[in-house]
Formats: structure tokens, sequence, C-alpha cells
């Protein structure tokens, strides 16, 4: 069974934010697998109480094959919640989505065991699992060129119309590597 988490912050105050690209990325996840395949995939439903996170599963034939997560724990401590789904569930495939600031926006990158090196989301998820080789979609997000701010401060600042845009375009192209590398059906 695979799991796949797309890291994000919960409240709608960082809805469309670079920092939530992972989210914004299996919301794409499961609209593509709802109109290009003959998988039935739930809505996303609030689990929060049971693991901490917002769950979409993924089933074929009638048997669970998989499950979409957004954990709800805030992106530090996004770990929390993956552990919960590992311990209940014989996970055989973990992917993990997420922002990623040393690639320009516009850009990805899915590979194993690559990330950005001060991602505390990612770290948090690499401490619970124990782990670092795992398949990763790298978003990329980094797109302040002409702005003096730190990394910090930009992953929590809105996207614009036009950076949105081009987010969810680079989502479009990596679903279809992704789905490739993964070889998850």
């Amino acid at each position: 069974m695979f799991l796949v988490t797309g890291l994000g912050n919960p409240t709608k105050e960082y809805e469309f934010t670079p920092h939530n690209a992972g989210y914004i990325f299996v919301d794409m996840l499961r609209e593509y697998l709802l109109g290009n395949s003959d998988l039935d995939v739930s809505d996303w439903i609030n689990e929060k109480k049971l693991f901490l996170s917002d769950i979409c599963r993924v089933k074929k034939e009638g048997e669970l094959i998989g499950i979409l997560q957004k954990p709800l724990t805030y992106m530090n401590n996004s770990g929390s919640a993956v552990n919960l789904l590992t311990e209940k569930y014989p996970i055989n495939q973990y992917i993990l989505v997420h922002d990623d600031l040393d690639i320009p926006l516009g850009k990805y990158k899915v590979q194993r065991g690559r990330s950005p090196k001060d991602h505390k989301g990612v770290l948090s998820v690499e401490r619970v699992l124990k782990e670092r080789d795992f398949l990763r979609v790298r978003l990329g997000i980094d797109n302040r060129e002409e702005r003096d701010i730190d990394g910090e401060r930009y992953v929590l600042m809105p996207y614009n119309r036009e950076e949105l845009e081009v987010l969810k375009n680079t989502i479009i192209s990596s679903i279809s590597v992704f789905l490739t590398q993964a070889d998850m059906f």
C-alpha cells in the first residue's frame, strides 16, 4: 500500500502560500485520479482525532491500495501525523511531496533521498521514518529575485495569481512523472 504525504499548514491563511505546495499537489493528484483512472477515490475526510490529518483513501476493486495525506499538525510537526498512519497501515511505498526553496518556481524534481537540508517538515518526517531513502516530489517555490526577503518569511506569504498559476502548471507536469516513477498501481 502507498502513502503520499503532501506537506503544508492547515489554516486558511496559509492556503496558497509557497509552504503549502505539498497540499496543493495532493489535492490536484486526487482530482487527476478521479478523472484519469478506474480507482475509487474518496473525498477528503478530516481524521484529526485518529491521524492528525485530512485523509483521502484510494481503492481498487474494493481493496484499499493507498492513502493521500495532508497532516494537520503544521509543517514542522508533520512527522507525528505520518507516524500515526505508518503504525496503522502496512505501507510499502512512501512518497513525500513538499516545497523546495532550492528550486525556482516553475521547476520540480522527483527523486529518492534528496531534499533541502533545513526543511523542518521534511526533517520531522525523516526522524519518524528513521530513513531518507523514499521518493520525494520537490516542488520549486523560489521566486524572490526582486524581493529582499528571507526564506522563512517568504514561504508563508500568499502567492499572487500568476505565481499560483505557475505552481499549478508545474504540479500538472510533475504528476505524470511522479506516477511513472512511483509505480503505485
